[in-house]
């Protein structure tokens, strides 16, 4: 390998954040660290004292208390921080009431702004009126939200009083919705009317009736008029418009209560492989330090900064893009499609607005790739400073197109983690060099490692990916798993003390990272985890389909759904059954969960016990080896899935 893409300048280095944090912590513990390896190192061996600079060097707003850890070894069981005491909106809403603090653009390049006043007004007014609606500390709030301001404000209002925020983009079918907020009893519900995608307007209001008449919890429903729709039919004379329900004009400045550093902030979903979608509970110490280090160490980011990230707020880069706020910067919400009206509408945007962060997704930067748009000469782009890339691994030529057809002098951070962490476990390092198809550090704080199947750390050798001693942003626990069993089987049984993320990866000899993919059998399509009961369950009420098989594809640098459909005597999958089959899961999953290619098999290969074996479908579609066969009780039926003509395409 020749080199490089790109290393930044020394002076960029020296006015880096990373390297005022890494000088400050020089100074006060007297160490010298001569790389960012180094000081990654010591954030690990002294995780809590490095937590705590972290604390202080972002100016957490809050009461750190005395102690730093208790229970340091176990994991999981481990807190941080168990005395301080802090309001997650109240850090967010802090700076200049003048200053710009979101801007929200639609695909038919409508903008909307909002200044820190206004957004603080409009937190105090909805904060007032989840109180007047009997919202109390602890209960759930839910959205069916498009990526607007009045998303971010009921984020805000929720954590101003202490309630648990938890929200899904309004692409997805009531089934997958109820799938959802059914399990944590949500209190009220904030909906949109509709949304725009492609220059097509989509109505939501018969949805959301559906939804809330389905979840007996839910006491208010509160619609937000973005489509200019109107409100859907009354639901027991429950629902209300957002403009009428917020509208009390006695309190225009937030009234925050300070809480314990674990207490729950939102509820994101992950998917595994059986049953509905797990509610992953997060703390809003945890995250809120998670993402400050990741902004400002990680990603360099400043009061100057405006951050924009492609996102819906069914992804937990939404999260992630919020407590951009806590630094001080703007924040830019998208909504529609990113190819609309074609694919130089994120670079339009860039340049339009000033963006100094942009954030999407790998699939998105191969897709420019694709159609030959060269970005660098057709827009200025010269206030882009750091590209962020993520929900897939970035492939080593989607590494070159950047610095050749969109910018050379930029940071292209590829980072991975996930809605288990709302962060990332490995991502940027401001002051080091890139290499192509590499992620380029392990994240601070954060002792990640490569596993073999005895608990061996591996080099340039691919394994499970790992984080070997507890964090603050892990999770507090799943919902309604009130003794953990689930949560730590779902991370800790392979490896007890041990997180194992799922991800198959390699350390690389530059101490940076290559992920090839999940190792479990999870569906990860364009980085959003899609659960295969969730397809199983829609694709399944098709009377033909008997039963069904889901797994990811590697394909062009991503992964793509396989369904794999076992149907009655005498059916035929033909273009209509197809073409039914894509329009249960569009209109009662999401769009996300239409798989690419569907195939009829005589039979699903499973285990003695009678349950489906996806790992080994997995293994026979890449034509790979499939270890314990004999656990199979029809191992033939694997013959099926291997070498299909319509797998090359």
């Amino acid at each position: 390998m020749a080199g490089p893409l790109w290393t930044p300048s020394q002076a960029r280095i020296d006015g880096s954040q990373l390297t005022r944090f890494q000088r400050e912590t020089e100074r006060l513990t007297g160490r010298s660290f001569a790389s960012y390896a180094d000081l990654h190192q010591w954030s690990v061996d002294e995780a809590p004292e490095f937590w705590a600079r972290v604390w202080d060097h972002a100016g957490v707003i809050g009461d750190r208390g005395a102690r730093l850890v208790v229970d340091r070894e176990r994991m999981p069981g481990a807190r941080f921080l168990p005395d301080a005491r802090l309001n997650y909106a109240e850090n967010l809403l802090r700076g200049s009431d003048h200053r710009t603090a979101i801007v929200a653009v639609t695909e038919d390049a409508h903008v909307r702004s909002l200044t820190l006043g206004d957004l603080k007004r409009d937190v105090a007014r909805v904060a007032h009126a989840l109180r007047a609606s009997g919202v109390t500390p602890g209960d759930r709030v839910a959205g069916v939200m498009a990526n607007v301001p009045e998303a971010v404000i009921a984020l805000l209002a929720c954590a101003t009083i202490g309630a648990v925020w938890s929200s899904c983009s309004p692409d997805f079918g009531a089934d997958g919705i109820v799938d959802r907020f059914g399990q944590i009893e949500p209190v009220l519900l904030i909906g949109v009317d509709g949304y725009a995608y492609g220059g097509k307007r989509f109505d939501c209001r018969q949805k959301i009736t559906e939804v809330v008449s389905r979840i007996a919890s839910i006491r208010t429903t509160v619609m937000v008029q973005f489509a200019g729709l109107g409100s859907p039919d009354t639901v027991d004379g429950t629902h209300v418009d957002w403009t009428t329900w917020s509208r009390d004009q006695s309190s225009e400045w937030p009234s925050y209560e300070r809480w314990p550093f674990d207490h729950p902030l939102y509820i994101l979903y992950s998917s595994g492989t059986t049953g509905v979608p797990k509610c992953i509970v997060h703390r809003a110490g945890g995250a809120l330090l998670e993402h400050i280090k990741e902004h400002q160490l990680q990603a360099d980011i400043c009061h100057t900064d405006r951050i924009f990230y492609f996102t819906t707020c069914g992804w937990m880069m939404w999260n992630w893009l919020v407590s951009a706020l806590a630094s001080e910067a703007t924040i830019v919400l998208f909504d529609g499609s990113p190819f609309f009206p074609d694919g130089h509408a994120l670079f339009t945007l860039a340049d339009r607005l000033a963006i100094t962060v942009f954030g999407t997704s790998a699939k998105w930067i191969d897709s420019v790739k694709k159609a030959g748009i060269r970005p660098r000469d057709s827009h200025r782009l010269d206030t882009v400073r750091t590209i962020v890339s993520t929900g897939s691994p970035l492939l080593p030529e989607s590494f070159v197109f950047v610095y050749e057809s969109i910018k050379r002098d930029v940071h292209l951070t590829s980072v991975s983690g996930g809605t288990d962490i709302v962060g990332c476990f490995v991502g940027g390092n401001p002051n080091g060099p890139v290499w192509p198809g590499e992620i380029q550090a392990a994240g601070l704080g954060l002792d990640v490692r490569i596993f073999d199947d005895h608990s061996k750390s591996l080099k340039s050798a691919p394994g499970e990916l790992v984080c070997a001693s507890p964090f603050p942003s892990m999770p507090l626990g799943f919902w309604n798993d009130p003794d953990g069993v689930r949560y730590r089987e779902a991370y800790f049984e392979r490896f007890p003390g041990v997180w194992r993320h799922g991800d198959w990866a390699a350390l690389t000899e530059h101490d940076g990272f290559v992920i090839y993919g999940r190792s479990d059998t999870t569906l990860n399509p364009g980085g959003v985890r899609i659960g295969t009961a969730e397809i199983y369950r829609q694709v399944e009420f098709i009377p033909e389909v008997l039963e069904s098989l889901a797994v990811c594809q590697t394909w062009e640098g991503d992964e793509r759904i396989l369904l794999f459909v076992r149907l009655a005597p005498g059916a035929e999958l033909d273009a209509g059954l197809k073409r039914r089959i894509v329009e249960r899961l569009k209109t009662h999953a999401s769009p996300r969960h239409v798989p690419a290619r569907i195939l009829q098999v005589s039979d699903l290969p499973r285990t003695r016990s009678g349950k489906v074996a996806e790992m080994a479908a997995r293994k026979a579609v890449a034509g790979e080896p499939i270890p314990n066969s004999e656990a199979l009780a029809n191992p033939a039926s694997l013959d099926e899935f291997r070498g299909r003509v319509e797998l090359e395409s």
